[in-house]
């Protein structure tokens, strides 16, 4: 079965302004994530991507932009499973007043039991978007073979769930699992098992550098925006 490429979007204008974004429309990258974009199809030259694939939100068809330009042949396809977690009341608000909500707490601790009001739970996030990708894979395979390549640009709170089902994690596990903006991640499938092969991998490691602010103790909902 194929190897997926899994790429978070670069930062984004919410990520540096704390805020929940969810599927707000206009949610655009910032000069950093743009940077971050530009960089992608470099760091990925030397695979042979077959497809691509896309959360339809802004800043994933930003991110999955330059290597599209750079690779002309590679046919790009839109999946909304793929798309942000649906924080439905939650989105738009900034995460610092989402803290002292009473759910955050279940967020974090007991994801598998969270709902977001007006959105979806946690679990439908994760079902979601694992259907998405047997569905690539058995459709990716059958098009270009068992040994094929190809990518998912999606979100932090998707990828962190996929991972988590691929190893066989329970999904209040999941916060456990860090994926900064425009990181790779890849997982090959294969009839028995999938194999975790990189874990939200920038080629940066500035991010594991003491900060003058200690990092928090809870994940951050939706991903976070990565090194200072």
């Amino acid at each position: 079965m194929p190897t997926l490429i899994l790429v978070r979007h670069g930062r984004s204008t919410a990520n540096t302004e704390g805020v929940l974004a969810g599927w707000t429309p206009g949610i655009a990258l910032d000069d950093r994530g743009a940077a971050q974009a530009a960089a992608l199809p470099g760091r990925l030259a030397g695979l042979p991507i077959s497809e691509v694939v896309s959360s339809p939100l802004q800043r994933c068809q930003e991110t999955i932009r330059p290597l599209l330009d750079a690779r002309p042949e590679l046919t790009a396809h839109t999946d909304e499973r793929i798309g942000e977690a649906h924080y439905g009341d939650w989105s738009g608000r900034k995460l610092a007043e989402l803290k002292d909500e009473p759910l955050m707490e279940v967020v974090q601790a007991h994801p598998s039991a969270a709902a977001f009001p007006g959105g979806e739970s946690m679990r439908a996030m994760q079902t979601r978007a694992a259907e998405a990708v047997r569905e690539w894979n058995a459709r990716v395979e059958r098009d270009h073979g068992a040994d094929a390549v190809y990518l998912m640009c999606s979100h932090g709170d998707i990828i962190k769930s996929l991972v988590a089902e691929a190893l066989g994690l329970h999904l209040d596990l999941f916060q456990r699992i860090s994926v900064e903006p425009c990181s790779i991640t890849a997982i090959r499938y294969t009839r028995l098992r999938p194999f975790l092969v990189r874990l939200g991998d920038t080629g940066d490691f500035a991010s594991l550098a003491p900060r003058e602010e200690p990092p928090a103790d809870d994940a951050t909902v939706g991903g976070g925006a990565g090194a200072p």
